[in-house]
């Protein structure tokens, strides 16, 4: 432990790592924590029945979701089984005309396409009727899926740490985490070589990150080894996308993938086929794989093209009226339903409150809700689950289908429901930028930026670390490109100086900026390499 900065052991220390021994896995380049696949219910039986559809020829359908979550999950099973089997398919449904999850109509199609096993991944554990019918028509379904089951349970092998009855260590894997570990049972129990199973911790890593569960113990062991596949430029079509957007794969970080890979990933899901995205994962045809990445690029921009147009919208809305709402119900008739949810979450972020978008689905509504830490969506939302047909989610993101004589009443209780909270809790829309720790001057060095790289992959539980400075004298502050960026010198009060930067907030705090005050800032202590120098700087998130 002596050759750790001090800085990062105490910071681990805040985050509940004491012991040195889980320090150094934290740390670890190649972590090792991982757990044995057969702890997980239903796994041995699982296993059996995939190994006996293949020793049969039986042909297997892998059924996943569409976002990335669901596509990775989809691939992780499609390329390790398919060195089994040749009998093999995929089907992912349309976000719009089918939805979320199984449905019946899938059902049958899969069936009629002679289907003799059906695996969920990332979806299922609620699929009760769906899966009735797949039995009635005479295949065998096997659930892996890692959502909360709320509902009534499938009827069939399901593998979900979720479980009440499951043993497993580790209940946090994403969807493509779970489909991992059912390969890894199957490749210890047909003895498949190592390297055919460990190849698809790269779809492990981006599924993972994409579906901001905590990037800690087991997920982070599979991430940090995934991160590597990544860059050595394993699978063509994920290197090919990684090119195709302007990252450097041997340095992508997890925030790259967060907000640049997993968007593209989405938008084909959100716009229009998710199967183009499973297909840049398991095509090993360059020209084929340039065409697909082109068409996630494409779907991407008219994603981000249609939800801007939807944004500044409901900011106009927002802004005429509803200023005074302590939780923001907007009915919008057109928007595009596969971006409502980036938009409510951009709404929530900008006025710091729950923002629910309401649309038109044939004769009823359907609404995507996104939260604030101070307040559940899912608890909320459930006190009034009567007025929904379909109702589903967790604390930050909810979904509901309702009929649109309702609308009103529920706008009305969750305004009152809010506004007695607010009552007895003032700061309950406020979203702080919180520090962990505050730094004197002469802490903040380039080896300790380095050294907070170990710390990474940053995402879900483990965000990158915001520091304090306290009684700060900001110097020489310029703005930096449309003004809306700044650039500064804070003279500390150990006498250190230290350069800052300030993004997309340089206007918000302009008198602060530039009035001589005497300031305490909040951010994280970064580096920057050029022409060969590297030096340290400090990215302000907040400045009070």
């Amino acid at each position: 432990m002596q050759n750790i900065n001090p800085v990062i052991i105490e910071l681990l220390r805040r985050r509940g790592f004491s012991d040195i021994s889980e320090i150094n896995e934290f740390l670890a380049s190649k972590p090792k924590k991982t757990y044995d696949p057969f702890l997980l219910p239903d796994m041995e039986a699982g296993v059996d029945l995939i190994l006996d559809a293949i020793k049969h020829k039986h042909k297997i359908c892998i059924y996943g979701d569409y976002d990335a979550d669901g596509v990775t999950s989809v691939c992780i099973l499609m390329e390790f089984l398919g060195y089994l089997t040749d009998n093999i398919e995929y089907y992912i449904p349309l976000r719009i005309e089918e939805g979320y999850g199984l449905n019946k109509d899938a059902v049958r199609s899969i069936h009629a396409g002679g289907a003799k096993l059906l695996i969920t991944v990332d979806c299922g554990s609620v699929s009760y009727e769906e899966v009735k019918l797949a039995k009635e028509l005479g295949m065998d379904v096997l659930v892996t899926d890692h959502h909360s089951i709320t509902d009534v349970q499938a009827d069939c092998l399901m593998i979900n740490p979720k479980r009440k009855d499951c043993v497993y260590p580790y209940k946090d894997l994403a969807g493509c985490g779970v489909a991992f570990k059912l390969a890894q049972a199957v490749q210890k129990k047909a003895d498949i070589p190592k390297n055919v199973l460990n190849r698809a911790l790269d779809l492990v890593a981006l599924g993972t990150i994409a579906d901001v569960v905590p990037l800690l113990d087991e997920n982070r062991t599979m991430v940090k080894h995934g991160m590597n596949i990544i860059s050595s430029g394993h699978r063509p079509g994920m290197a090919a996308l990684i090119e195709g957007i302007s990252f450097d794969r041997q340095k992508l970080r997890s925030d790259q993938i967060a907000f640049g890979l997993a968007p593209h990933i989405n938008a084909a899901g959100r716009m229009g086929d998710a199967g183009v995205a499973a297909e840049v994962m398991l095509e090993k045809d360059p020209s084929e794989i340039r065409k697909h990445v082109q068409q996630l690029i494409q779907y991407n921009r008219d994603r981000k093209n249609i939800q801007d147009k939807a944004f500044d919208e409901c900011v106009q809305i927002v802004e005429r009226a509803y200023l005074d709402k302590p939780i923001l119900v907007l009915f919008m008739e057109n928007i595009h339903e596969g971006i409502a949810g980036i938009v409510a979450g951009k709404l929530k972020e900008k006025y710091e409150r729950p923002v629910i978008l309401v649309t038109a689905s044939g004769e009823n509504l359907k609404g995507t809700g996104r939260s604030i830490p101070g307040i559940n969506l899912y608890e909320l939302l459930h006190t009034y689950e009567d007025l929904f047909f379909k109702f589903g989610g967790h604390a930050g993101a909810c979904g509901f289908s309702m009929k649109k004589d309702n609308l009103e009443r529920l706008t009305d209780f969750l305004e009152a429901d809010i506004n007695a909270r607010l009552a007895s809790d003032p700061e309950l829309l406020s979203i702080p930028v919180s520090a962990e720790m505050e730094l004197e001057g002469e802490q903040i060095t380039l080896e300790l930026a380095q050294a907070i790289d170990l710390m990474a992959p940053f995402g879900s539980s483990n965000p990158k670390p915001n520091f304090l400075l306290e009684q700060v004298e900001i110097l020489k502050a310029a703005p930096m490109g449309d003004g809306r960026h700044a650039r500064f010198t804070a003279m500390c009060s150990d006498g250190f100086t230290i350069e800052c930067v300030l993004f997309g907030k340089a206007q918000d705090f302009e008198e602060l900026l530039y009035g001589g005050y005497t300031v305490d800032l909040v951010g994280t202590v970064d580096w920057q390499e050029w022409r060969g120098r590297k030096r340290v700087q400090f990215t302000v998130e907040d400045i009070k």
